[in-house]
């Protein structure tokens, strides 16, 4: 199976050396989270709507809103898109997935990738990250980061490093910890604030976070639990 995704442009928006964040869930929630606390703090649009016919057929509603699942939000005063995904995407859509995020980065001028990846450990108070190139590694130690010297990246992370690396487009991965359990609103806030490190003009607003912890979380179980009904419907 080779997934394709389709991305719909609903606006036009001018993010020219600026950033694309990927804020795909990975091991529990952390990094929707993440990227969720940061469009609270600023305003975000509605750029373009990701679909696919093998994703489930599921409207996420908030506030009284229907929505696409899976969108990109930007934020034009700061330059940054941000890719959001209320699915926990089977990883026959890693690579669909990492590439539209790369096609997409390169179509608008983006000068800089930042995804995450979960390290069920405890944290010893470092950020610790990887670079795909010289200079994404140079923009990591100019932010403070520690660069990791072995190891492996999974998932969306992997790709994009990888992927990033063969067309220049500079992805830094950060990696963050967490235990895997509960609505992740300590490693959310952790890295959050890496990557406000990594992207001028973005913040976090703590307290926000934790109150929209366990609802993303919640519309999270919720997305996951009825696609794997439709899956179950659809492939028996």
């Amino acid at each position: 199976m080779n997934p394709r995704m389709r991305i719909t442009e609903v606006e036009h928006v001018n993010l020219e050396g600026g950033y694309l964040v990927d804020g795909f869930p990975s091991v529990g929630q952390s990094s929707a989270i993440a990227s969720e606390s940061m469009l609270h703090t600023g305003d975000y649009k509605v750029a373009a709507v990701i679909d696919s016919d093998a994703m489930p057929p599921i409207s996420v509603v908030r506030g009284g809103r229907p929505s696409h699942p899976t969108r990109v939000l930007a934020n034009e005063e700061h330059r940054v898109g941000v890719f959001m995904s209320y699915l926990n995407l089977n990883q026959t859509f890693h690579k669909a997935a990492a590439r539209a995020m790369l096609d997409w980065a390169r179509d608008h001028g983006i000068g800089l990738v930042v995804s995450s990846v979960a390290v069920q450990s405890e944290s010893d108070g470092r950020i610790i990250c990887i670079g795909n190139t010289d200079s994404a590694r140079r923009k990591a130690k100019e932010a403070g980061m520690d660069i990791l010297e072995n190891g492996t990246v999974p998932g969306i992370p992997g790709a994009l490093l990888n992927m990033g690396g063969i067309t220049g487009q500079d992805v830094i991965v950060i990696m963050f910890h967490t235990d895997g359990k509960g609505p992740d609103f300590v490693s959310g806030a952790h890295l959050c604030m890496a990557m406000s490190k990594l992207i001028p003009g973005v913040s976090c607003d703590i307290k926000a976070l934790e109150r929209e912890a366990q609802k993303a979380q919640d519309i999270l179980k919720g997305a996951e639990e009825e696609s794997r009904h439709l899956r179950d419907t659809m492939y028996g």
